[in-house]
C-alpha cells in the first residue's frame, strides 16, 4: 500500500466499501493536511450510495466534497452496462458464464478513467498534486480500469503534465475486499453508511455481483454486514 505522506489530496469517493476505506485510510495515515473528496452522478442505479459519500467526507473532516453531475452519461452509456439505469438488468453473481467474469455485464465503459481524468484536472486547478481512488483487486469477477497496470499507464500519460503532473494513488489494488474491511474496522469506519448493491433498491439483493464479495468479505472478517438485505 502507498505509505508516503501527501501534503493534501483528492480522493475519489464513491459511498461504497472501498472508496470510504480508503478515505479512511487516507485522512489518518496517508494525507498530513486537508483532503477534498469527489463524487459523481453519471446516471447508475444506486445512487444511494451518493448519500453515503456525503456522510462520510463529513465524518473525516473533508474540506471540500463535490458531486459533479455527469447523469448525460446515462443516455450516452446505457446500452454497454447494467449498472446504468435504464440498462440492461443487473445479473446475480451465479448466472455469469465463467468468460464474463474478467468484465461482467456492470463494468460501465471507460468509467475510471473518464472519473479520474476529470479528478486530475480539479486536483491540478486546486493545488493539489495527489488523487486517491479506491480500485481494488476483485475476489470473483473483474474490471481492466483497476488493474496495476491500469494505474501505472494512466500515470505515465499524467506525467507527460510540463508543470504539475498528477499521481493517481490506489493503495488497495492488490488488496483483497476481505483485506479491506478488516483495515476499515481498524480505522473505525462505520459500514453502516456504506452502500455497494448495484440494484438500486431498499435493500441490498445479496445476489448480485458486489453483494456476494462484500458479503464474503464480511464474512471471512468474521463480522456481520450492518446493511440490510433483502
Amino acid at each position: 500500500m502507498t505509505t508516503i505522506p501527501c501534503p493534501t489530496a483528492v480522493a475519489l469517493l464513491s459511498g461504497g466499501l472501498d472508496s470510504t476505506v480508503l478515505l479512511h485510510h487516507a485522512r489518518q495515515s496517508l494525507v498530513s493536511g486537508r483532503v477534498l473528496t469527489l463524487s459523481y452522478n453519471y446516471g447508475q442505479r444506486h445512487t444511494r450510495e451518493l448519500d453515503c459519500a456525503r456522510w462520510q467526507a463529513e465524518r473525516v473532516g473533508a474540506v471540500e466534497h463535490r458531486v459533479i453531475d455527469l447523469s448525460f452519461l446515462g443516455e450516452l452509456l446505457r446500452g454497454g452496462s447494467a449498472l446504468i439505469a435504464g440498462g440492461h438488468d443487473v445479473p446475480n453473481l451465479t448466472d455469469l458464464a465463467p468468460e464474463q467474469l474478467t468484465q461482467p455485464p456492470t463494468y460501465v465503459p471507460n468509467r475510471n478513467m473518464m472519473l479520474l481524468s476529470m479528478a486530475a484536472a480539479y486536483a491540478e486547478a486546486s493545488g493539489v498534486r495527489d488523487v486517491f481512488y479506491g480500485a481494488q483487486a476483485m475476489d470473483q469477477y473483474g474490471y481492466w480500469d483497476c488493474t496495476v497496470e491500469f494505474v501505472e499507464r494512466i500515470n505515465r500519460v499524467l506525467s507527460l503534465n510540463r508543470n504539475d503532473p498528477i499521481t493517481i494513488h490506489a493503495p488497495f489494488v492488490t488488496m483483497k475486499k476481505t483485506e479491506v474491511v478488516k483495515l476499515g474496522l481498524s480505522l473505525g469506519v462505520d459500514f453502516s453508511h456504506t452502500w455497494s448493491c448495484y440494484r438500486g433498491e431498499s435493500k441490498a439483493c445479496g445476489t448480485c455481483p458486489t453483494c456476494v464479495e462484500r458479503l464474503t468479505a464480511f464474512r471471512e472478517a468474521g463480522i456481520p454486514d450492518p446493511v440490510p438485505y433483502a
